[in-house]
């Protein structure tokens, strides 16, 4: 009998680490739906943190059977109410998201590297080019426009000679923009990157709105390009009564 009870404290042990395996794991699962599926793919800077904060928070769940498993819930689900507060702040206020998440810049245009602003994003030539040829463009001139996206990802348009082995073989016309559509006014802010990569001014988007008898409050965002081809989506109205 006094034999037996080592195992019988080895399989208590076993069974309470695969309990508080199994309950951290699907803590973490519905934590993780909490934050929404943006979790899932390239993250945010605070969506990173919180991530790994996360992440560390099970490993020692599991691995430390002295730590209460309340303790682990709470401080998860902490993360995660602060994740949330900060991702609701973001969607209201658009200074703030600017603070937590940066914003969009542009670092190439018409095959021509913006230094400037290459320094300012901590961007080597080399990472630019690594970013480039990841989406099989192996040659600047075929860039129209490169943009490092706030998760720190570039998203790149090719030239329309570039954009199929058609387009310049077939002699098809190409259109009359050369640079896509760019956002100039969204979410209650001005683009003034997309302004001047555009040559356009606020005093011509708000020329614009008059003649679209729309008021710049209305606009959920306007985007347009070096043709001068605008598309508005304006704000849905609020419902009246709460209905």
């Amino acid at each position: 009998i006094l034999q037996a009870a080592p195992f019988e404290k080895g399989g208590i042990f076993v069974f309470l680490l695969v309990l508080r395996t199994l309950v951290v794991y699907v803590l973490i699962v519905a934590a993780m739906r909490l934050m929404g599926k943006k979790q899932l793919g390239e993250l945010q800077p605070s969506e990173l943190v919180s991530t790994i904060l996360i992440s560390n928070l099970a490993s020692l769940s599991i691995e430390s059977p002295d730590v209460p498993l309340v303790t682990s819930m709470l401080t998860v689900f902490l993360i995660v109410a602060c994740e949330i507060l900060v991702s609701a702040l973001c969607v209201r206020f658009r200074r703030a998201q600017r603070l937590v998440s940066g914003r969009p810049r542009i670092v190439v245009r018409e095959g021509v590297i913006d230094q400037k602003r290459l320094k300012e994003l901590r961007f080597t030539p080399d990472d630019l080019l690594e970013a480039l040829r990841a989406k099989d463009i192996f040659e600047l001139s075929d860039v129209a426009l490169a943009v490092v996206e706030t998760n720190g990802s570039v998203s790149v348009q090719r030239t329309f000679a570039a954009d199929s082995a058609a387009n310049g073989s077939l002699g098809l016309k190409p259109p009359q923009a050369k640079l896509p559509s760019l956002p100039v006014f969204i979410a209650g802010a001005w683009a003034d990157d997309s302004l001047a990569a555009l040559g356009l001014t606020r005093e011509w988007v708000l020329a614009y709105l008059r003649q679209a008898h729309t008021a710049l409050g209305d606009v959920l965002v306007l985007l347009c390009n070096d043709a001068g081809e605008t598309q508005l989506v304006t704000k849905k109205p609020k419902p009246k009564g709460g209905a």
